[in-house]
């Protein structure tokens, strides 16, 4: 009786176990398909895609270094030069506030770059008080509406690649214009690509679910 009665005990522990384990393995199988389809919507939306003539364009801005443009912001702004170089009339407003490590805000640390590098600095307009993407688009918003800056042709974002589809997503949300095109910035420095390939997906879905 006495064997028997381990043996039992042991069987149920060991199916327990293998129970456990199946739990795990379908949680994996679904954290990973879940990750997939996030990165899907991710590299999707990672396009340049521009319809007509916009008439206003967004930067969003990312890390200014004491000497310049960080190396993923530097690759945005060469992007919009070059776009400017065929659309000099475009009216720019160049988006991001100041962070605890930053002397300048972003917009700042933009305009200054673009008017260096031959942009016309009196159609540039900078927001300079966002802190996060979600403020990045409301401020941006609510500067064109008080500068009346015409987007009548519609409006075209610009960031890293990456970035695109949670810009989309949150600008539709907060009211702006339907007729969006895009500017996808490359990311030079494979550090950044390989970083944002693990973070984009998680902040894709914090925006989904808080920034409203």
């Amino acid at each position: 009786m006495s064997y028997r009665s381990t043996w039992d005990g042991r069987s149920g522990y060991s199916g327990k176990r293998h129970t456990l384990r199946n739990l795990l393995l379908v949680l994996l199988a679904l954290g990973i398909l879940c990750f997939g389809v996030l990165e899907g919507l991710i590299y999707s939306g990672a396009r340049t895609r521009v319809t007509g003539e916009p008439g206003v364009m967004v930067v969003f801005g990312c890390k200014v270094n004491r000497d310049g443009p960080g190396a993923m912001l530097k690759d945005r702004l060469d992007t919009v030069l070059d776009y400017l170089e065929d659309h000099p009339e475009t009216n720019v407003v160049l988006s991001g506030g100041k962070g605890d490590d930053e002397h300048v805000s972003e917009a700042r640390g933009m305009y200054d770059y673009l008017v260096a590098n031959g942009a016309d600095g009196e159609r540039l307009w900078m927001e300079g008080n966002s802190r996060n993407t979600w403020q990045n688009v409301n401020y941006t918003l609510e500067l064109m509406e008080e500068k009346d800056l015409n987007a009548g042709n519609g409006v075209v974002l610009v960031s890293s690649g990456f970035h695109l589809t949670r810009i989309k997503m949150l600008w539709s949300r907060a009211g702006g214009t339907a007729n969006v095109s895009t500017l996808a910035a490359p990311t030079s420095s494979l550090y950044t690509t390989v970083h944002m390939f693990f973070r984009e997906p998680l902040a894709l879905v914090k925006s989904f679910v808080f920034d409203r």
